[in-house]
């Protein structure tokens, strides 16, 4: 049986209202249990997402990490909450990801990646990206102190992914996915502006063309493209808010691997999609809620 964890951003959402939560999906049997309500009032409310929801998720033995705006929370496996970690230079936190020990999280606020140590619970790296002529750069900085990078959003990191290959990152305008190997940035591939969760996967990539309405698996030699799902316009709710407010329906964000040839991909509103990738083909859907602010965030397979 295939459970999956989810985080969601209800965007456009007012103070007083949840503004985001985290389900667990059982696929097979088509069941939705919202285990985490969202509703924390001390946010900024400006814009659509800002810091609205809870974002990335990750685990560490029987930890689950999950990542708001500003702040990473840590959960037991049966979602009591246990800790709570903030820091200065995390803003707008997308993704998060765990490699040897350490955790590593989108800071899109300040176009940096900052490290949490798991066995020392402090926060321990922080590189911040820039452009370099026709490259990237990246200039490493100490997260506990008050010396660091401005704020800035010139890249909108959102998705971190690390191998032995070295750190993956990938943003609406890194124009591709980087990589970093600990001493410099190199273009791994090319991807189109606006991407969400980009990440090698067998021998190419896998990536949200968020723009485009698509999940996209580029192999080394065909491209794949599947269609996000659609939705009859007479289910969606709250369609009657400005647009510049919401989610717009077809907003493709949140992957996760299942198998070598299976991957989940979420969508708004709140839907999740399996998409079998030697089939070609979506193979089936599930939506956890109508409501045209409700965008998924974070998709990872729940490992207890």
């Amino acid at each position: 049986m295939t459970t999956l964890i989810a985080t969601s951003v209800v965007r456009g959402s007012q103070q007083g209202e949840s503004h985001g939560g985290v389900y667990l999906v059982d696929l097979d049997a088509e069941k939705v249990s919202q285990v985490i309500d969202y509703n924390r009032g001390d946010i900024d409310w400006q814009g659509r997402g800002w810091d609205r929801g809870l974002r990335g998720v990750a685990f560490d033995g029987d930890r689950v990490y999950i990542a708001a705006s500003d702040e990473l929370f840590v959960y037991n496996s049966d979602f009591k909450p246990l800790y709570s970690f903030r820091n200065p230079f995390l803003k707008h936190c997308h993704e998060i990801h765990v490699h040897e020990r350490r955790l590593y999280l989108t800071s899109t606020g300040f176009d940096a990646v900052l490290g949490f140590d798991l066995d020392r619970q402090v926060f321990s790296f922080g590189m911040h990206f820039s452009r370099y002529g026709d490259g990237y750069r990246g200039n490493p900085f100490n997260p506990t102190s008050r010396k660091g990078p401005a704020p800035g959003n010139e890249l909108h990191l959102n998705s971190v992914y690390c191998t032995r290959q070295g750190m993956f990152i990938s943003g609406l305008n890194t124009a591709g996915l980087l990589v970093y190997d600990g001493r410099r940035i190199q273009r791994w591939a090319s991807l189109p502006a606006g991407t969400h969760n980009a990440r090698p996967f067998r021998d190419g990539m896998l990536y949200n063309d968020t723009r485009s309405d698509y999940l996209v698996h580029e192999g080394p030699e065909e491209t794949w493209r599947f269609p996000v799902p659609s939705h009859d316009a007479a289910l969606l709710t709250h369609t009657e808010l400005d647009d510049s407010r919401v989610a717009r329906a077809g907003f493709g964000r949140g992957l996760c691997q299942l198998s070598d040839t299976v991957v989940a991909a979420g969508s708004s509103p709140s839907t999740i999609c399996l998409y079998d990738l030697e089939a070609k083909q979506g193979t089936r859907s599930v939506t956890l809620s109508y409501d045209i602010r409700n965008a998924i965030h974070g998709l990872e397979v729940w490992p207890y």
